[in-house]
C-alpha cells in the first residue's frame, strides 16, 4: 500500500521538506537521502559562502577576467539572464553588489542605509554586464566590483534537480518543499491531487485559500517573514534591483508554474514591478500564473487562477 514518507531537512540555510509517495519506508528513506545530497551538491556549486565556489571565483575575477564554470553554472546564468530580458531586469542574478552589505534584516536595523552609498554601488547591478562566452564556456562580470548571486532562483532550481532525480529513481509522487518553493508531481497516496494553501500574510500558519495542483511549483515571496520597522514604515527583505531600496505595497505573492526554478525567478519580479505591469506580464506568459495581495489585504490574480 502506498504511503507518504515526509523528511524535515536543514539545507541552503532554509527548511527544506522532502515528500516521496512509496509502499516501502526503506527505499523512501533511501530515495530521500539521494534527494538530499543532490541539494547539497547544488549548494556547494552556488554558495556564495565558500571561497572555492565557481560562484566566488566569478566574483573574485570581476572587471579582471573570464571564469570557465561548468556546464551546469553557465547554464543556469544564462536562463537568470533570460528571465532578467523577459522581466525587463527586476530579476538580476548581479544585485549581489547591493545585498548584505546594505540590509540586514535581523531586526536590528535602526536607520535606513545612505542612499548615496547605495546609488553608487547599483552601478554595478546590471545583466547586461554578465558576459557569457558559450564556446568556452566562460563567465565575465564587466565591471570591477561586481557580485552575482543566486539567493533568488537557488532554491527553486534545486528543488527541480532533486525533483528530477527522484523520478528518475522511479518515485511516483511526490512534494520538494524548498521553504516555501514547492514542487509537485503526481498525486497524494490516496490518489487525490496535492493540496497546497496560499499562506494568508498576517498570519502565515493560516492558508487564505486552498489549490489542487499536480505536477505543479508554487512559489511565495512576502514581507511577512523577514523585514525590518524603520520609522514606523514596513521595509520587506525583498530589494527591488533598480533602486536598491525594499519593496513596500505588497505583503504577498504566490506563483504557479509547471518548474519551480522560474517560479521562484518569478516571484521577486512580481512583487517588485508595481501589480498592474506584474498582473500585464503574467498573463502574457504561457502556463504562468500569480496571486498578489497588496498592504490592504486586496487580492489580485492572473486571468486564469481560479481561488476556491
Amino acid at each position: 500500500m502506498f504511503r507518504e514518507f515526509k523528511r524535515p531537512q536543514k539545507l541552503m540555510g532554509n527548511a527544506f521538506e522532502i515528500t516521496v509517495v512509496d509502499e516501502n519506508e526503506t527505499s523512501a528513506n533511501l530515495h530521500i537521502d539521494v534527494a538530499i545530497e543532490e541539494i547539497r551538491r547544488i549548494e556547494r556549486l552556488l554558495t556564495t559562502f565558500n571561497d572555492e565556489s565557481q560562484t566566488n571565483l566569478i566574483n573574485r575575477n570581476a572587471g579582471i577576467q573570464p571564469v570557465k564554470v561548468d556546464a551546469e553554472i553557465f547554464d543556469l546564468i544564462e536562463r537568470s539572464i533570460r528571465i532578467s530580458k523577459i522581466t525587463d531586469g527586476y530579476f538580476d542574478i548581479s544585485y549581489g553588489g547591493i545585498d548584505k552589505s546594505f540590509w540586514n534584516f535581523d531586526r536590528e536595523m535602526q536607520e535606513l542605509p545612505n542612499p548615496e552609498l547605495i546609488k553608487s554601488h547599483l552601478k554595478l547591478v546590471n545583466y547586461q554586464n554578465i558576459i557569457l562566452n558559450q564556446n568556452n564556456q566562460t563567465v565575465f562580470l564587466k565591471e570591477k566590483g561586481m557580485r552575482i548571486g543566486f539567493g533568488g532562483i537557488g532554491k527553486g532550481y534545486a528543488a527541480e534537480m532533486a525533483k528530477r532525480i527522484l523520478q528518475q529513481r522511479g518515485v511516483v509522487s511526490g512534494i520538494v518543499n524548498a521553504s516555501g518553493d514547492l514542487t509537485t508531481w503526481g498525486n497524494q497516496a490516496n490518489g487525490k491531487p496535492w493540496t497546497v494553501g496560499i499562506a494568508n500574510p498576517d498570519d502565515s500558519k493560516q492558508p487564505f485559500s486552498y489549490m489542487n495542483i499536480t505536477d505543479m511549483a508554487v512559489a511565495t515571496s512576502g514581507n511577512y517573514e523577514k523585514f525590518v520597522v524603520i520609522g514606523g514604515k514596513k521595509y520587506s527583505h525583498t530589494i527591488n534591483p533598480k533602486t536598491g531600496m525594499p519593496v513596500s505595497g505588497v505583503k504577498s505573492v504566490t506563483v504557479f508554474c509547471p518548474n519551480a526554478e522560474i517560479a521562484d525567478a518569478m516571484a521577486t519580479p512580481v512583487s517588485i514591478m508595481g501589480i498592474d505591469a506584474a498582473l500585464n506580464m503574467v498573463n502574457q506568459i504561457n502556463h504562468l500564473e500569480c496571486v498578489i495581495i497588496d498592504d490592504n489585504n486586496k487580492i489580485y490574480s492572473s486571468q486564469n487562477i481560479n481561488l476556491k
